[in-house]
């Protein structure tokens, strides 16, 4: 575990590039491609929709800090905060666990959201943890159950997909997923 504390991150100057702490340890976050743009717009209108029509809580896109300890504050794509947690919002960021955390995977940064991410937010009580895949075009729901996440369901291309903590929600991922796009 590196040394660095939120303290530290926040006093850092602004140099243009964006950047999660992580245990301690300072990682860059490279710029998205259109594609994972696209497909974070799609989703959070979808999602934010949903919320708001039914008074849930909030939801909010990166780059947002979630302060989960001092060493560590990632910046998860999309995050959920449900009305009871609503509390945990301040000025400055998320100061404690959101209730959904989504991650759409860059190739690039796969292992990083697959398995540190998904280790930290487990750690740290994220009750929902999904994992969208742009280029496999799948959507996976992940539930923490006692000490480790376990898969929802996992859906793909165009089914309709319904997961935890929106039961109500039907996400057609067919309208998610980017348009093709020239090489």
């Amino acid at each position: 575990m590196g040394s660095l504390t939120y303290d530290d991150y926040a006093a850092m100057p602004d140099d243009g590039r964006r950047y999660e702490l992580i245990e301690g340890d300072l990682h860059e976050m490279p710029s998205p491609g259109t594609v994972h743009q696209m497909v974070l717009g799609n989703l959070i209108f979808t999602i934010d929709d949903h919320v708001r029509a039914n008074g849930l809580g909030i939801v909010i896109l990166s780059p947002f800090d979630v302060i989960l300890s001092p060493h560590t504050v990632p910046q998860p794509d999309i995050i959920y905060i449900d009305s009871a947690r609503e509390g945990l919002l301040s000025q400055r960021a998320l100061e404690g666990a959101p209730t959904l955390a989504v991650e759409i995977l860059l190739a690039r940064e796969k292992e990083r959201d697959l398995v540190l991410k998904r280790r930290v937010y487990r750690e740290h009580g994220i009750p929902h943890y999904w994992i969208v895949d742009p280029v496999e075009k799948t959507l996976e729901g992940l539930v923490l159950w006692r000490e480790d996440y376990e898969t929802e369901a996992k859906f793909s291309e165009n089914e309709k997909a319904t997961l935890r903590p929106f039961p109500d929600l039907v996400i057609p991922l067919a309208e998610i997923w980017a348009r093709d796009l020239p090489d």
